[in-house]
């Protein structure tokens, strides 16, 4: 069940101050953590996971690959979480299995949502909710996109916020439905990363 607060890396190269950052949000109390590096070559991205696979199951969170198939299974990670052009979903999950974690982002359109649980999505991400640093060209996702899915999607599964999320604008999302909030810069990009994450992680108690 993908819940509570939900960290996403960020483009970071040195693999020291990752997984120090990493390490300090999970003591925050995420729980959740997708490893994301755009920048990264293979071989980086190989030996940047495989780093926080090890920490995460130090503290029994589980490790979502951004758009790596490969990388996934390669270093037993607990899932994979695709994109639009990532390719289909349904035969992403016949190579993933029964047993991985399978998460689809469908941007600001609640028909994909609808095909990504019919493919065999574990969850769903809407976004970006807010203004977005990271994608700031990317499509607005409605918050009125939350409570229509906890409605209209026939089976209930998880639906996480994503996107400009901050510590004042979270509670808008899970008050119209988010199970999860995904946040990067807003935990990653500051001095105690710490105690960010614990102040969000209080918005779900």
């Amino acid at each position: 069940m993908i819940t509570g607060l939900y960290a996403v890396t960020p483009d970071e190269q040195n693999t020291d101050v990752l997984v120090a950052k990493v390490e300090a949000a999970l003591q925050g109390g995420v729980k959740v953590l997708q490893y994301r590096n755009k920048f990264a070559n293979y071989k980086l991205q190989t030996q940047q996971a495989h780093a926080l696979l090890s920490l995460c199951r130090q503290y029994h969170v589980p490790l979502i690959i951004n758009d790596s198939i490969e990388l996934c299974l390669t270093l037993d990670a607990d899932g994979v979480h695709l994109g639009a052009d990532d390719g289909n979903l349904s035969e992403a999950r016949a190579r993933l299995g029964a047993n991985k974690i399978m998460g689809a982002s469908c941007y600001n359109r609640f028909e994909l949502a609808v095909s990504a649980q019919q493919a065999g999505a574990d969850y769903v991400a809407f976004g970006a909710c807010f203004a977005s640093s990271t994608k700031p060209n990317a499509l607005v996702a409605g918050l009125e996109l939350f409570t229509r899915a906890k409605v209209e999607l026939t089976i209930t599964i998880p639906i996480v916020a994503i996107g400009g999320i901050t510590l004042e604008n979270a509670p808008l999302a899970i008050e119209a439905g988010a199970d999860s909030i995904a946040v990067i810069n807003a935990i990653f990009n500051v001095q105690d990363v710490k105690s960010t994450t614990q102040q969000f992680t209080k918005l779900f108690i």
